[in-house]
């Protein structure tokens, strides 16, 4: 590992001043009352408010089952892995639900060629459907049918058509369904705009899953594939083009972080060849870094001082990156610290309190490392109940909650010592990442969306 800054000993003395900080800084132009609506508060977009993972002013159980704490109980039709977000008194979520309707034109998917992990191209169209549930009883309140078209390519057994999660500016809901197109709603499902921007073609067909991000008037997409990559920063009101920049870059998986330093605002990017911070205003590119490991999905966080980018398929790689560069900082003095092992494959870390955690690959082995000087405070640790993990960590209460694949969510004590608060199972897979909003805990399984709460929970 390589670091430059103070030592370990000063972690806990600045972790407080740091989430503070991160309000002030991430990815929104909302204020930290609309983040945190009283005792409930809001989880409007893929990792959260502030883009890290955390609810600061969140309080969810530490024990519960698939029957014990569960507030409410919803089936879910379809497939789909993208979080659910939650604004005010409602949830929102995506899915995709095959149909019986078929083009005979098109290969059966057993009379296709052998494709690398059995991925086959459908024939049959799929709905692309948005459903808005009630947040106090997991009532549906609509449901609308964004598009129902063949897709183009298949994708990993492991992933799906809905994979990438909603956000929302309290205003509008903006959706997107990569090959059928961006979809921007009102709260109450009426649709107004929609904007398709084509095909592309992911590594082995694996799919998309990047998520839109919303920052004032602009909406980021960020579209990393086989052909020309590029991100695109459309007006959130007309879904128009402000601008748009070329990538070198193959497939990726992670969504971009927006966050203000100084007098700029800076749209972060993770990918194999550069990590790259551009101009949110202009797409003028501002700093690059090289360095990240293959099919990167994990998504950049920061501490409004650093920017951390990591990824773990073929190799393992974590790097520290100043806010204030300029230019091209590959193999300089500006890296603050870097580490080359441990990191995930699927999952993004957690920044909570001054410090990073995150797993190995996509297995339950747990790092954690102070964020200021990389030094490591938790070394590669196996989580008990757990096995295979893609669902993104989540932190609130001074509790830090690791999901696996399994459906079992282990409940751990944030800080330097590894400490096993509670292991709490649905008896349900679970892929999708977990959301917290005030005292609740959203879980989607594979067939239903589970509210987890102590107490039944009031807007």
């Amino acid at each position: 590992m390589r670091r430059t800054g103070k030592s370990f000993c000063s972690i806990f003395a600045w972790r407080r001043v740091a989430a503070a900080m991160m309000l002030a800084v991430v990815s929104t132009t909302l204020s930290a009352s609309e983040f945190d609506s009283g005792r409930l508060g809001n989880w409007h977009q893929w990792r959260g408010p502030d883009a890290s993972g955390v609810a600061v002013s969140g309080n969810p159980p530490v024990s519960w089952s698939g029957t014990e704490n569960v507030q409410w109980k919803t089936p879910l039709d379809g497939q789909g892995s993208s979080t659910p977000i939650v604004w005010g008194d409602r949830v929102f979520l995506l899915t995709s639900i095959r149909t019986d309707e078929n083009d005979p034109n098109l290969p059966k998917p057993e009379d296709q060629p052998k494709r690398p992990f059995g991925i086959t191209f459908p024939n049959v169209a799929y709905k692309f459907v948005v459903i808005c549930l009630d947040r106090n009883n997991g009532r549906e309140l609509w449901r609308k049918v964004a598009a129902q078209k063949i897709p183009h390519e298949g994708h990993h057994g492991d992933n799906n058509f809905a994979s990438a999660s909603p956000t929302t500016d309290g205003e509008r809901l903006y959706v997107w369904f990569g090959p059928v197109g961006m979809f921007c709603y009102d709260l109450d499902g009426e649709l107004l705009w929609h904007r398709d921007l084509g095909e592309v073609s992911t590594r082995r067909s694996f799919g998309e899953a990047s998520s839109p991000v919303i920052h004032g008037d602009r909406l980021i997409i960020n579209r990393d594939h086989e052909g020309q990559s590029y991100i695109a920063v459309l007006n959130a009101k007309t879904g128009e083009d402000i601008w748009r920049a070329e990538r070198d870059e193959l497939s990726t998986w992670m969504t971009p972080l927006v966050v203000q330093h100084g007098e700029r605002t800076q749209l972060v990017t993770s990918a194999t060849n550069r990590v790259r911070s551009y101009n949110l205003m202009d797409g003028s590119l501002i700093w690059q870094c090289g360095g990240q490991v293959f099919n990167v999905t994990p998504s950049p966080v920061t501490d409004g001082n650093l920017v951390f980018c990591m990824s773990g398929y073929r190799g393992s790689s974590l790097f520290a990156m100043p806010l204030d560069s300029t230019g091209d900082i590959t193999d300089t003095d500006r890296i603050a610290w870097s580490l080359k092992r441990g990191t995930p494959y699927v999952s993004s870390p957690l920044l909570m309190d001054g410090l990073l955690y995150f797993n190995q690959s996509n297995d339950a082995i747990l790092s954690a490392v102070d964020a200021k000087t990389g030094d490591v405070v938790i070394e590669r640790t196996r989580m008990p109940g757990l096995s295979r993990v893609y669902a993104s960590p989540v932190g609130a209460a001074g509790r830090v909650y690791f999901t696996g694949r399994g459906g079992t969510t282990l409940v751990l004590k944030h800080g330097s010592k590894f400490e096993v608060l509670a292991t709490n199972s649905i008896g349900e897979p679970i892929d999708a990442s977990p959301a917290i909003a005030g005292r609740q805990l959203f879980l989607r399984g594979r067939s239903h969306l589970y509210c987890i709460a102590e107490e039944r929970v009031h807007n």
